[in-house]
């Protein structure tokens, strides 16, 4: 299926986007890890592994429309030396993310391609839940502090 005007250069500045978060993130994961914090470590990894399929799906629907996915562009991946200023630096990524999906569902709308926008709603979603976990645990910090915040996610979520 031929794609409709625009819509494979938004679905490349997705796949952009996606491939930079899956690298933010993973490197935070680690860094997370490498500092003991396991609870933090597995949630920040699953967030890369969700970018991980998003791109999978972005780079098949590329290629559904006749495209060619560009996965040659990157980003600057910006990573965080402290707890506090990965979430921030994540929190970014999701709100550039989130603009990018709604802007891509306008025009999707207006091109009448309403699987690809179908597609930008649901990746949506998805990230108005991690905007929304990002921010409960920027919260979190500022309630019970930075040292207890970050005792607790020492231990495995059981």
């Amino acid at each position: 299926m031929k794609a409709k005007e625009g819509v494979v250069d938004i679905l490349n500045k997705v796949l952009t986007a996606d491939l930079t978060a899956i690298n933010q993130y993973f490197v935070h994961a680690k860094m997370c890890q490498n500092w003991g914090y396991e609870r933090l470590h597995h949630k920040v990894r699953e967030r890369s592994i969700d970018e991980m399929k998003d791109a999978d799906d972005i780079i098949g629907h590329v290629l559904y429309l006749e495209g060619v996915p560009n996965v040659q562009r990157m980003n600057a991946v910006h990573i965080g030396e402290t707890v506090p200023e990965q979430l921030k630096l994540d929190l970014k990524a999701e709100q550039e993310m989130l603009t990018l999906l709604s802007e891509g569902v306008v025009h999707c709308t207006k091109v009448m391609d309403f699987t690809t926008r179908h597609m930008f709603e649901d990746m949506a979603k998805d990230v108005d839940s991690h905007i929304d976990w990002i921010e409960v645990q920027m919260e979190t910090i500022k309630q019970v502090g930075l040292e207890n915040y970050l005792a607790e996610q020492i231990k495995k979520e059981s």
